[in-house]
């Protein structure tokens, strides 16, 4: 699921709305999209990149055939649940969102959005839903890593052509992990950048090579990029197989394949350091 944010940088509300409709309008074009909208005035005192408190309401699908709404739901927790059934989400309300973003309106606030954001995060600054239309915004951002949890990845492997042979899911998730022993100094959060361009066909690749075994119909690797924080999860491997031998198997050759081939580097910020960790042998 690829996730698109947008922002009030001073445009007014009504224009919002309206962008946030011809964004909804343009990606339905090509698949189901999820609608996020916070309201910040609603806070329930938490505050954080995906996780901030407040008001938070989920629509399912254009039409919006589905909306729950609550200061309970943090706005991780709903993309996580619009993940496995929609292809994009669009996020309205949240500045520290880590994916891209649309600013609607040019003043103080527009600007306080683009410090928050980098060049790349900020997909556009306009002014109105007519400039949104010379933007084509599903190949901006497909061009960007998309939002993936372990359900959803399972729901990929389920739609395989082969899923009628196969016996076994198989799945593998790597989490941040504060210590390795009671005294040790905790771990904050870890920092993932990649090779550019060589990480992503290294791992299509990869995929590829665990596919072509006896037994083994489908296999979706993904691993997050930027700020992982403490107890956060990082890297999903899943496996869909005939049987449970080659699903564990695979699941396992495939996470060391993983940490040994594709270009990784790995920052780790403890309470007292922080320092970089190149993960590729």
């Amino acid at each position: 699921m690829y996730v698109l944010g947008i922002l009030d940088g001073g445009g007014g509300d009504e224009t919002v709305d309206r962008v946030v409709d011809g964004a909804i309008d343009q990606l339905a074009q090509a698949g189901r999209v999820g609608v996020i909208r916070y309201d910040a005035t609603i806070a329930d005192g938490t505050h954080g990149a995906l996780t901030t408190g407040g008001d938070v309401t989920v629509d399912l699908g254009a039409d919006g055939d589905w909306t729950a709404s609550g200061t309970g739901l943090s706005v991780q927790q709903a993309l996580d649940r619009l993940a496995p059934d929609c292809d994009y989400a669009v996020v309205v309300g949240v500045s520290s969102l880590r994916y891209p973003a649309v600013v609607v309106g040019d003043g103080p606030t527009a600007r306080e959005h683009e410090h928050e954001h980098t060049p790349a995060d900020t997909l556009a600054t306009i002014a109105s839903a007519t400039e949104l239309g010379d933007i084509d915004l599903r190949e901006r951002l497909e061009a960007t890593d998309p939002h993936r949890t372990l359900g959803s990845l399972v729901e990929r492997v389920k739609r395989s052509p082969h899923a009628p042979r196969a016996g076994a899911i198989a799945t593998f998730t790597g989490r941040v992990r504060q210590k390795d022993a009671e005294d040790d100094t905790p771990t904050q959060y870890l920092e993932f950048e990649k090779y550019e361009g060589v990480a992503d066909e290294r791992m299509a690749a990869l995929e590829r090579e665990l596919e072509a075994r006896d037994g083994v119909f489908a296999v979706e690797l993904y691993h997050r990029t930027g700020v992982v924080e403490d107890g956060e999860d990082i890297v999903f491997v899943v496996v869909l197989a005939g049987h449970r031998e080659e699903a564990f198997r695979t699941v396992e050759d495939g996470i060391n394949r993983l940490k040994d081939e594709v270009p990784l580097f790995k920052k780790e910020v403890t309470l007292e350091d922080e320092f970089w960790v190149h993960e590729r042998s």
